[in-house]
């Protein structure tokens, strides 16, 4: 089987997932497409062009396959993930050579689906569940290295934004069983991982609910400003319990976590405390905005205004000295003006992220959105305000980066920098991707020179420059985790 991730990091988490059922299952992976028996195309839906990716890698694979058929080696092909859920008929009808089609709630079906397949019929599985995680197993690390994972703790997202096609195509909220997930980061801490991100849709509404003495717990209380279109849900364990849990297992452990929602923080003081409290949880938070502007939030569903967000942006930065934010921005969502856009620059620059994930609008099918609103920004007044928002966001974050300059930053190395193999490449605390040669260093007592540093290794680096995307240094000194925040 060869196995190919599009989108996002839980797509990857899939991928994994994927992989661990069909090794059970008798299949070996290859990472050369010629020696593949299943192609399987893990895929993303949240924009157009992602799908079109697919449309396109499809047929590229239509030639390779029609040239197996005749050798008398067939080639069976599987498109996963949120595009099959969204589109399954289309699919099936659209591109005959695709053999299965299994949503994100069917992986477990894949072995049937693909022995179906090779019976000469398609196949498709797209239910959705209402239980399903994916506790029991064990997903396969991909990861380069080894140095870093993923681990999904809940799947689907209940916030219904009217923009979003992830409740569509990944279903309702659930969360797994915190054993399970200490037992995956246990045999993770176990294999030499030094980084791990728990990862959903909605990581801080995470509610475990499988121990029944915790299910009469009160539901939470959002704070002024914030709301949900869902009712307020009682009972489980929640994210705060979970993080303070997975920041025990391993001292040289970093963890961080994504993608939370901004509403289900003001009443999650105890996950701000955690962060700033626990030297192996990054100070690095995701808090998507998509717009600065009060009338695109309302439009957009998102439950808060502008000020209720730069309140708990303040708030943030007050209960986390030096913490680094992230954000997602949407341009040229339905209805928005010239003065909302500008609204979003301004929120950019008071704000300043270190990090930024910003996109044109992409109207998708079953979305509030797309049966409520007219998509009436043109294409090419999408592409500027995008373009604007960037070259903001870029200022800004190299402003922020700059100021790290002449500071020394603790790095967790990954590898060789993608651009010269004479220089070494990790990330800091913040997510920030941080470049320095690769020499010898001396241990952190300063006594001997010590092998050069290898992935997985933290190492003190002195930052001697910044972009916006990227800080450069030297390397003064092997470390620890635990010995660099006594420091």
């Amino acid at each position: 089987v060869y196995l190919e991730t599009y989108g996002c990091q839980m797509n990857v988490n899939d991928t994994e997932i994927a992989w661990a059922i069909l090794q059970k299952n008798g299949y070996t992976r290859t990472k050369a497409l010629g020696e593949a028996d299943v192609i399987l195309l893990v895929t993303c839906s949240v924009r157009e062009k992602a799908e079109q990716a697919i449309w396109n890698r499809l047929q590229h694979l239509k030639a390779l396959k029609a040239r197996r058929q005749q050798a008398g080696s067939p080639l069976r092909i599987g498109i996963l993930g949120c595009m099959a859920e969204r589109l399954k008929e289309e699919i099936l009808h659209r591109e005959k050579l695709v053999d299965v089609v299994a949503g994100p709630d069917a992986y477990r079906d894949l072995p049937r689906l693909l022995a179906v397949a090779g019976s000469g019929q398609q196949a498709a599985n797209v239910l959705l569940s209402l239980d399903e995680t994916y506790a029991d197993i064990l997903p396969v690390q991909t990861s380069a290295g080894g140095t870093t994972a993923f681990v999904s703790i809940m799947r689907g997202c209940d916030n219904m934004c009217s923009y979003c096609i992830v409740p569509f195509t990944r279903g309702r909220e659930r969360s797994r069983p915190i054993a399970s997930i200490l037992q995956e980061v246990r045999m993770l801490s176990d294999q030499g991982v030094k980084e791990v991100t728990l990862l959903g849709q909605n990581v801080n509404s995470f509610r475990d609910m499988s121990e029944v003495q915790f299910q009469s717990a009160a539901a939470p209380v959002l704070s002024r400003g914030f709301s949900t279109v869902y009712r307020a849900k009682p009972g489980g364990l929640r994210f705060a319990h979970l993080l303070d849990q997975v920041s025990r297992i391993d001292p040289e452990m970093r963890i961080r976590f994504t993608s939370p929602h901004p509403k289900d923080f003001p009443d999650e003081a105890s996950v701000l405390q955690l962060i700033q409290e626990r030297h192996n949880i990054c100070k690095q938070l995701h808090l998507p905005a998509q717009s600065g502007s009060t009338r695109v939030l309302e439009a957009m569903r998102r439950g808060y205004t502008r000020e209720a967000y730069l309140e708990l942006v303040q708030h943030v930065r007050e209960s986390i000295p030096g913490v680094s934010l992230s954000s997602d921005f949407i341009a040229g969502f339905c209805g928005e003006t010239e003065e909302d856009h500008q609204q979003t620059v301004s929120l950019l620059r008071e704000v300043r992220y270190n990090m930024g994930f910003l996109f044109a609008y992409s109207m998708r099918q079953k979305t509030r959105a797309y049966h409520r609103l007219q998509d009436d920004v043109p294409a090419g007044t999408k592409r500027r305000r995008l373009e604007e928002l960037i070259t903001v966001f870029r200022e800004e974050a190299a402003k922020a980066n700059e100021a790290m300059v002449g500071q020394s930053q603790l790095v967790l190395v990954e590898g060789p920098s993608k651009r010269s193999a004479s220089e070494l490449c990790g990330r800091n605390d913040g997510n920030t991707k941080v470049i320095f040669p690769d020499a010898q260093e001396e241990d952190a007592a300063g006594c001997q020179a010590l092998p050069r540093a290898q992935p997985g290794d933290y190492v003190l680096v002195k930052i001697t420059s910044a972009s916006s995307q990227t800080l450069r240094g030297v390397l003064l000194c092997r470390t620890s985790l635990s010995h660099a925040a006594a420091c």
